[in-house]
């Protein structure tokens, strides 16, 4: 497992815990980062310190540098490969410990040079390096510093402690651990930001997958099974041989909408129509069925699916025309049995390209996660067994479950640049406050004292002293724009770098040739930081032109003077590589983070937020479904299946009157949808409309002023309406009143035809619900009267008025 906490794979589902993108992909470029810098400066310094070094020294000097350029080796083969924490923390270790034991061993001021340099880089990267350990970070910093002060004191004459080293190399850890979290929590910021515009866009789109979702559903509903019970409960005297195989197709494609499995059905209701064939392919069938066994619509129709295949296959193949139909309800689910005394069969011998067992009876019940087994042998007769437990299908939704079928939310090319061009805004408005930091606390805290220290060395003094005033001004003047969180202006950047490059050409001229890059040189490491808090929203190749000047200023006041010699040559490469090399690698680590981490951030917040999206999606579609539908399907499917398997015949007034009913029911449904001043007159219109068809005079009369609504309390307010209007011969008079606390809608038929099968399916309708909704019933002869009312409740803020 990687030190670091992350993998960087991209999968948003195994991150939606965890930091977002942002931060994550920039914990990782920062790792990568961190051991390549190192690595780098490891093998350079070490190269040049070797070369430096006297003759009879190098062997040992490789003894102790050689193994720390390959602990280098192996950090860089772990960002491909993990390896454990603790052998990656003893490699890094290992190289601050060989590093600093080698000053002794080199000896000269080359040796100082390069084994401070090594550390420093050391220290500093370790803060991003182990940016998730920071306990890990520090550690290895103090370690550093420590072999480091140990290194001096043995490589010195009197082996006497210097202080300062230590104190700027944990003065540089800590500098870059601050850097680090200035930049982390901008990154955050980012995320944080992100995160609400994906929200708002998340409930736009998931209000829109709902909206189509339903527009579809009903629109299925409308062209299917509304059409058909229609027509049914329009009369008699008419060829109904379409009707059975309509009503299929319409069940078919009920039961395909998604969703529909959350509605419950009757499972005995559903076997007691189980079709048993015509003429000889009659199979006469004894049930023993012990009811009501209400299950959700999916299991429950995959059951009757597969006992109508069961017994289409005992007419084909048993030789008998009898077979026993049982069902009986277990713990959180039910069990039904088909069985037969015929001539048999060895279910292993029945060829896989045979769908009747595999896919009807056995296939479909996996489908829906219940289970079906087939046990015969030749002579013996057959046995079918279909189990359904609600426990199994939630424990297999749990482990297994995936989101599909759902609509992909539109992902729009601008919402993904806006995304990434906030992700680098505050990237780049973290690095360059860090920068700045930068600047200011090294001109103030180190800077400053080696320029006080140093006074009498510099050619004029006062020059110097102004040029570090400059400084400070600069780094004020970008203060004061970062802080106020805008960006510095064109030409106060360009005369900011023209401030920057005249100090530097004003240190290297005015310092002698042999103390440049020396403890005296205290601008030049420095105005590096200045140029790259000015040049951060730039490409990286300017502030390598910025560099180049400035170490080519340097340069040419050196070789003015004469030139060097090796060890001084090395002495300056090393100074060279551990600052302005640091730098150039910072403006590239910069622009990695801009123009590489952001738009890879992006990404990846795009397909998190997908996902959070399809999943919030699926989730509210079947809440959805389950509260509209689960009344409808529980009251049409037997209707469909009874009439599509001949169990009902549209010739029976009674069934005519339930299709009047439920085509009713829908017809309010439909009206849900539609943007009306008043829906509950709207749905109570469309119920209506329907008796209408049939033949039915219908008055409707409003009193009072209409307002406000619950969905849920309409349904129950229009749905006693619905059922006596659906079962009115003649005449009807619907009265809605509206007062200001409550609304009440009546209805009064001249001659219903009452039934029990109406009163149970209103029953069990008003059962559904959770509604405050009384409902008051009057029968008197052929003339009913039933009134719905609903009573505002005091805290609700629905105002009827």
């Amino acid at each position: 497992m990687r030190h670091g906490g992350y993998e960087g794979n991209g999968d948003g589902a195994a991150e939606l815990g965890g930091p977002r993108s942002g931060e994550r992909l920039l914990i990782l470029t920062l790792e990568r980062y961190g051991v390549w810098l190192r690595s780098t400066v490891v093998c350079l310094c070490s190269a040049l310190g070797v070369v430096s070094a006297d003759a009879a020294q190098v062997p040992l000097a490789m003894s102790l540098l050689v193994p720390a350029v390959l602990a280098c080796g192996v950090r860089l083969y772990a960002l491909r490969r993990p390896l454990p924490f603790a052998l990656l923390w003893t490699l890094d270790a290992a190289v601050v410990v060989l590093t600093g034991l080698s000053q002794p061993v080199l000896g000269g001021d080359g040796a100082d040079v390069m084994v401070e340099a090594v550390v420093g880089i050391c220290v500093i990267t370790f803060q991003h390096e182990w940016a998730t350990r920071p306990l890990a970070g520090a550690v290895l910093a103090v370690l550093g510093a420590v072999v480091c002060a140990v290194g001096d004191i043995l490589s010195s004459p009197g082996h006497s402690p210097e202080l300062i080293p230590l104190v700027r190399l944990l003065f540089l850890a800590g500098l870059s651990r601050a850097a680090f979290l200035i930049v982390r929590a901008r990154a955050r910021a980012a995320d944080r930001s992100a995160a609400v515009r994906a929200a708002s866009r998340r409930e736009a789109d998931v209000a829109a997958a709902r909206r189509a979702a339903e527009r579809e559903y009903l629109a299925t509903l409308h062209d299917t099974a509304s059409a058909t019970l229609l027509m049914v409960s329009q009369g008699d005297g008419r060829d109904w041989s379409w009707l059975p195989p309509r009503a299929r197709q319409d069940l078919e494609a009920l039961s395909a909408v998604p969703g529909f499995e959350t509605g419950s059905v009757d499972l005995a209701a559903l076997l007691g129509c189980v079709p048993e064939g015509e003429g000889q392919a009659r199979v006469r069938l004894k049930t023993h069925i012990d009811g009501p066994l209400a299950i959700p619509s999916g299991p429950g129709l995959a059951i009757f699916n597969g006992v109508r295949e069961a017994v289409t296959n005992v007419a084909r193949h048993a030789g008998v025309r009898e077979a026993e139909l049982r069902a009986w309800a277990e713990e959180d689910g039910a069990v039904v049995e088909l069985s037969d005394a015929g001539r048999g069969f060895d279910p292993e011998s029945v060829p896989a390209r045979r769908r009747g067992i595999n896919g009807s009876i056995i296939g479909r019940m996996h489908a829906v996660g219940g289970s079906a087994t087939v046990n015969s042998h030749p002579g013996t007769g057959t046995r079918v067994q279909w189990r359904w437990h609600g426990r199994a299908r939630t424990s297999q939704a749990g482990d297994g479950a995936q989101v599909t079928g759902v609509p992909r939310p539109p992902r729009a090319q601008a919402q993904h640049t806006a995304v990434v061009r906030l992700i680098r805004g505050q990237l780049l408005y973290g690095a360059q406050l860090a920068a700045l930091l930068i600047s200011l606390l090294s001109q103030f805290a180190l800077s400053l004292h080696q320029l006080t220290t140093y006074q009498d060395v510099y050619r004029p003094a006062w020059a110097q002293t102004a040029a570090f005033v400059c400084l400070a001004a600069v780094a004020a003047t970008g203060a004061a724009y970062l802080l106020r969180g805008r960006q510095i202006p064109p030409r106060v950047r360009g005369w900011n770098l023209s401030a920057v490059l005249t100090v530097s050409a004003i240190c290297a001229f005015t310092l002698p040739p042999e103390r440049l890059t020396g403890a005296e040189d205290w601008a030049f490491g420095l105005v590096g930081w200045h140029a790259l808090f000015l040049l951060a929203d730039l490409r990286v190749r300017a502030f390598a032109a910025f560099l180049g000047a400035h170490i080519g200023l340097n340069a040419t006041a050196v070789f003015l003077s004469g030139a060097p010699t090796a060890a001084e040559s090395a002495t300056i490469g090393i100074s060279a590589i551990s600052t302005c090399g640091f730098q150039f690698s910072v403006g590239v680590l910069l622009t990695r983070l801009l123009h590489g981490t952001a738009p890879a951030a992006g990404t990846a917040a795009a397909r998190e937020e997908e996902l959070r999206t399809r999943e919030r999606i699926h989730e509210d579609m079947q809440r959805d479904h389950k509260e509209r539908y689960r009344s409808l399907t529980a009251t049409t499917v037997p209707l469909l299946v009874g009439l599509g398997h001949g169990a009902l015949s549209p010739h029976d007034e009674e069934v005519r009157l339930r299709c009047g009913v439920e085509a009713a029911r829908m017809r309010r449904l439909f009206a849900e949808s539609d943007a009306v001043l008043d829906p509950l007159l709207n749905e109570l219109r469309a119920c209506v409309e329907v008796a209408e068809h049939q033949g039915v005079t219908v008055s409707l009369a409003v009193r009072g002023q209409g307002g406000e609504v619950p969905v849920e309390v309409r349904r129950e307010l229009v749905d006693p309406v619905a059922v006596i209007l659906g079962r009115t011969r003649s005449t009807a008079r619907v009265t809605v009143v509206w007062t200001p606390r409550a609304v009440r809608v009546s209805v009064v038929s001249e001659d219903c035809a009452d039934g029990r099968g109406t009163r149970e399916a209103a029953q069990a309708h008003g059962r559904a619900t959770t509604a405050k909704v009384t409902v008051a019933r009057t029968t008197r002869g052929g003339s009913v009267w039933v009134e719905a009312g609903w009573r505002r409740p005091a805290a609700s803020g629905v105002d009827l008025t």
